[in-house]
């Protein structure tokens, strides 16, 4: 009709003209401006740095070979060849130390990393400055992300296929753009080279700025912070109580009021929030929700139940550490709990002795033998961590496969099983009565010190890891994401010697470097823990003789239980089968190796544990770096 030529006519007619315009500024294609997909993840993941690194090094430009090399490698820490391209450069006379800068670091991420960094260490007058730089600028680089968010719609494929008419594609292109729109929060709030995002990322700003305020006496600032905080959360108890004492102490005549930029902020993203819902509910739509603060009265209906259900699922995962640490009783008779969490300084810890007779232990040292000239268990690398160690492995599989041909003895293999499945029930009654503990990787391994390769030796045997998460000991988070195996739950260490120097165990907090607790392998000993960011660990270096254990990793998900313990047992049942029958086959081998394989190995690196005092705001996400996701012990 006539109203819908004079809404939509002049709307037509300017984006013609502005077609035009941009075709002749941008020859030879109207659409030249815009880059493909493609291309715009290489620029994401950094790749003209990787050439550039290569182009100035041919040029003999060192420094801006290594600043580019040290961009490239922030946003991909799993890259091989670059780690060793970094190490070389580290290497090289004439490379200067402030070479190795991040050519495109964001300028609220590095404040915000220095800020929680001095706030860590109780620097409150600096946390509060750099702090309030980051917020500053991540809604800043907030804006520049929403106004990138227009243009024409990415699935032109998909729209063709649905080919909706003209009021359908206002509001799906509009629907497209708020949606854009919400979800600029990730991507402010997630580092270069990771994928997971800090929750929370600017409420938790002010989380940690009224904390921060109190402590130099601004209790103005402090009570500002806290009722932007309660924007987000308004029924947030220990944030109300807060919010109450400093009314008492300012006096109940004070103003106290949000911020101006949160109060807009929030405003906005809810009315977002309130026509995306709209459209899921009743035009098809699809959204997932970035923010946990979203009220539950935005949400439709339908979609509450849901909603419910993965917050349900989030508090269980949080549970009070003393509820986690209900213990069940031992399966075996003889058990001791030599240490706890308690005594170990940290959560989800444990050590058991008498788990094995010295006895079983000879007899599994005997069966390490066959790993000798089997690298790693992975990839038949003898040094997988350390050129001054061999790493030998053999995986249970392996194990009774060698016990088929004859080169060890079906006693050694059995009781390799019955050893790693001694410790499974140990673990399980400990730490999750009722709640079935699978197999996700068993694996005998000896670490043997070089000769002549001890003098000088600064390394670790294994580096500082958590065994389902990456570690960030710069911004104190863990983050579940590959490369790590996000789906282990438990970790144990079952050991069969002490007649070596140096290889025992240690705790540290989320920055690797403070050691919470040390253990000393013997034979039978069974250290147990969980395998989150709860727990980083490492194994000091082995300066002498050979560190034997069986490395140990259970989850909860049925998927994920190991394939290759089902087989080994399979194989070993129809062992026994055979050997009822009249003839059998009595033969068996007595030594003798062979090399062994497993499940792949993750790249990646280790990191560090999480503050163990209840300041505000350690208890939330925080931050993301590189470390590797370790396999074995």
């Amino acid at each position: 009709g006539r109203w819908e030529a004079a809404l939509l006519g002049p709307v037509l007619q300017r984006a013609r003209c502005l077609q035009q315009c941009l075709g002749r500024r941008l020859r030879p294609a109207p659409s030249a401006h815009r880059a493909s997909r493609a291309v715009r993840r290489d620029f994401e993941r950094r790749e003209p740095y990787n050439y550039l690194q290569v182009a100035f090094f041919q040029l003999k430009k060192l420094d801006q070979a290594v600043s580019a090399a040290h961009t490239f490698f922030v946003a991909n820490p799993q890259h091989l060849q670059m780690r060793e391209d970094i190490e070389k450069y580290r290497r090289m006379s004439g490379v200067k130390s402030d070479s190795f800068q991040d050519l495109e670091a964001t300028p609220h991420w590095e404040a915000y990393e220095t800020g929680v960094q001095h706030y860590d260490a109780d620097e409150y007058l600096q946390a509060v400055a750099r702090l309030e730089e980051s917020l500053s600028e991540a809604l800043s680089a907030l804006e520049e992300c929403r106004a990138l968010c227009e243009g024409p719609r990415e699935d032109e494929d998909e729209e063709e296929k649905m080919q909706p008419g003209l009021y359908e594609a206002i509001a799906a292109h509009y629907i497209q753009v708020l949606k854009c729109r919400q979800q600029c929060v990730l991507e402010i709030a997630t580092k270069p080279g990771r994928i997971s995002a800090i929750e929370d990322f600017i409420p938790s700003h002010l989380d940690l700025l009224q904390f921060a305020y109190s402590q130099v006496g601004n209790q103005t600032l402090a009570a500002e912070c806290a009722a932007s905080y309660l924007l987000f959360y308004p029924t947030d108890e220990p944030m109300l109580e807060k919010m109450k004492q400093y009314r008492t102490e300012l006096g109940e005549d004070a103003a106290v009021t949000a911020r101006q930029s949160i109060q807009h902020y929030v405003q906005r993203s809810l009315m977002e929030k309130k026509l995306i819902y709209y459209a899921v509910e009743h035009l098809g739509e699809t959204f997932n929700d970035p923010d946990l603060w979203t009220p539950d009265e935005l949400i439709p209906e339908n979609l509450r139940e849901k909603h419910r259900e993965d917050q349900e699922k989030q508090k269980q995962e949080t549970l009070d550490v003393e509820e986690r640490e209900k213990r069940g009783a031992l399966p075996f008779e003889g058990i001791a709990v030599t240490m706890d969490s308690q005594q170990m300084n940290g959560t989800q810890r444990v050590v058991f002795d008498r788990v094995l007779t010295e006895s079983e232990c000879k007899d599994l040292l005997r069966l390490t033998k066959a790993a000798g000239e089997a690298g790693d268990g992975y990839r038949a690398r003898r040094s997988p961590h350390t050129p001054h160690e061999r790493f030998e492995g053999l995986t249970v599989l392996k194990a009774v496969q060698l016990a088929q041909n004859g080169d060890v003895e079906w006693r050694d293999a059995k009781l390799l099983l019955q050893a790693s499945e001694k410790s499974r029930r140990i673990i399980e009654s400990y730490f999750t009565p009722g709640k079935k503990l699978h197999f996700s990787f068993t694996h005998l391994v000896c670490r043997r010190a070089v000769d002549g390769e001890q003098e000088g030796r600064m390394d670790l045997s294994h580096p500082v890891h958590a065994d389902n998460c990456l570690l960030d000991p710069e911004g104190q988070e863990c983050w579940k994401e590959p490369p790590a195996y996000v789906y282990r739950d438990y970790s144990g260490i079952l050991y069969l010697n002490d007649d070596f120097q140096g290889g025992g165990l240690f705790f540290t907090e989320m920055d690797t470097v403070t050691v919470t607790a040390e253990v000393r392998p013997k034979c039978g000993r069974l250290v147990a823990f969980s395998s989150g960011k709860e727990n980083p660990h490492g194994v000091w270096a082995v300066r002498r003789g050979r560190r034997c254990a069986i490395a140990l990793w259970y989850t909860h998900s049925p998927e994920h239980a190991e394939q290759e313990q089902v087989k080994a047992e399979e194989l070993m049942e129809q062992r026994a089968m055979e050997q009822d029958q009249p003839g059998g086959d009595k033969h068996q081998g007595t030594d003798g190796s062979s090399r062994s394989s497993s499940e792949p190995r993750a790249p990646g690196r280790a990191a560090k544990p999480a503050d163990q005092r209840q300041k505000p705001g350690l208890d939330r996400k925080q931050h993301p770096k590189v470390l590797r996701a370790r396999d074995e012990f």
